[in-house]
């Protein structure tokens, strides 16, 4: 895309958003700046009523990567608020360009992006710790509220063990079919999570979707964030996610915080269901950026779409292991391959778009985003033929096949992973686990400390007498 367009669309968006925000809200003298984010998400600071006041404004996402519209997270969230969950109140919706509208929040909160983590460690302060605590209180509060107040509001009600459990990850699975886009992995997963969804589950609360996602301010909790996902359905998905987002963010000492929830919420915890819907989480975590990679539109952040897929892979099938009780593989990353041509060619490019000027329609960390992808292509050639050597190599050990490349290997686990039972599920954990675990070495790179967010391992799920104990 030319920098003109982008420029051209910057201005027309700020515009269309300016005019709405003048004619609905009755502001004026507005400012609007754009926030890194996955999807378009503006700051507005603007006078109304001869008060200053913000505003954040959440746009669609960029490319499909759930299959919720932007009204549905509107009601959702107006739902919470209107339940006295401390939730930003929603001021109205933008039809062009289809942008959320709601009242700004002040507070902060650790990395919402693997890239950003890795720039800015996660860290867990006293403050934000005694927040963590409130938060799970909060989420207590939320678990229940009524299932019929979000049905009212476009909700779906689901109807059996198997739908509370699968309903939303299905939703994500369809996607592959719209998209034209799937994995080997995310087949095998949504084959294993059919078999052994929780089949004594049948409670039903509106549940976040992405957990522990919310502004502080020292000790208190300034609002929630993100309920995009948010759907109905076992309450125990919700804490599932501390475990599928802790250590990239740090979340703290997660048991601790679950025994925190298990004493506000007054019901016992299912840890066998946390164990089953952390494998769904971070299962479901894949579909999004796995499109991402596909997609050709204008904005976006890429190489964090690269990172996320093998990341969430790898800790995706380190949760099932735990299930499954099994070792995993460690594996070495090699000596770099010396650097050739095509490498210098995307220093140069890198080099450019390092020059780029700085403008309203490029900031720099959108500057720093395209950048990011020669940067992750000439790590990535650096490792290519190690990558497809090893890839093959296991596909032939897991299939009894050669292969002459890695597409045509993948199209063969395809058809294997159609006609697997629970007997491959063991095979299949440890080859997915090699595989992902190789490319996230390969990103972090050979200087990579042993506790480089891409490596963080998932952390045991502390159970029964221990769990209570703390």
């Amino acid at each position: 895309m030319a920098l003109t367009e982008a420029a051209n669309s910057y201005a027309d968006n700020v515009e269309l958003l300016s005019v709405w925000l003048r004619d609905e809200l009755g502001c004026s003298d507005i400012a609007l700046d754009k926030q890194r984010r996955w999807r378009p998400v503006w700051h507005a600071r603007a006078r109304q009523n001869g008060v200053t006041r913000e505003f954040l404004l959440k746009g669609d996402r960029t490319w499909p990567t759930h299959p919720y519209p932007l009204d549905y997270e509107m009601r959702m969230q107006r739902t919470l608020h209107e339940n006295g969950i401390p939730i930003p109140a929603i001021l109205g919706m933008c039809d062009r360009p289809n942008t959320i509208v709601m009242e700004w929040i002040d507070g902060g909160r650790d990395p919402g992006l693997v890239q950003q983590a890795i720039e800015s460690a996660s860290v867990m302060t006293d403050d934000r710790w005694a927040a963590s605590l409130r938060y799970m209180e909060i989420l207590a509060d939320v678990h229940r509220i009524p299932y019929q107040k979000f049905a009212e509001a476009g909700a779906d009600v689901p109807q059996g063990a198997q739908n509370i459990a699968m309903h939303n990850y299905e939703r994500f699975h369809a996607m592959t079919q719209a998209q034209g886009v799937t994995d080997p992995i995310l087949e095998f997963c949504v084959r294993w999570l059919r078999r052994n969804y929780p089949r004594n589950r049948q409670s039903i609360s509106f549940v976040t979707g992405d957990c522990g996602q919310f502004l502080s301010d020292g000790p208190r909790v300034t609002g929630i964030l993100d309920v995009e996902i948010g759907h109905l359905g076992d309450p125990m998905r919700d804490l599932a996610c501390f475990r599928g987002r802790h250590p990239i963010e740090n979340m703290g000492d997660v048991p601790a915080l679950f025994r925190h929830y298990e004493k506000a919420m007054g019901v016992p915890l299912d840890h066998d269901a946390i164990a089953f819907h952390t494998v769904a989480f971070l299962a479901e975590a894949i579909y999004g950026p796995l499109f991402g990679l596909y997609e050709t539109g204008r904005g976006g952040d890429w190489v964090e779409a690269a990172v996320q897929v093998p990341m969430i892979g790898r800790r995706c099938m380190e949760a099932l292991a735990e299930i499954l009780e099994i070792e995993l593989d460690e594996i070495q990353l090699p000596p770099p391959a010396p650097a050739d041509r095509d490498e210098l060619a995307l220093r140069k490019l890198a080099a450019e778009i390092d020059r780029l000027p700085e403008s309203e329609a490029l900031q720099g960390w959108q500057r720093n985003i395209l950048a990011s992808i020669p940067h992750y292509l000439e790590q990535k050639a650096r490792y290519r033929d190690w990558l497809r050597e090893e890839d093959l190599r296991d596909l032939e050990n897991l299939l009894g096949k050669r292969f002459d490349d890695v597409s045509s290997g993948d199209d063969a686990l395809m058809h294997f992973i159609a006609a697997s039972t629970p007997e491959h599920d063991i095979a299949l954990t440890r080859f997915f686990h090699r595989r992902m675990l190789r490319q996230c070495l390969v990103i972090a790179g050979a200087d990579a400390s042993a506790d480089h967010v891409l490596l963080a391992r998932m952390e045991p799920l502390v159970r029964g007498e221990a769990a209570r104990q703390g």
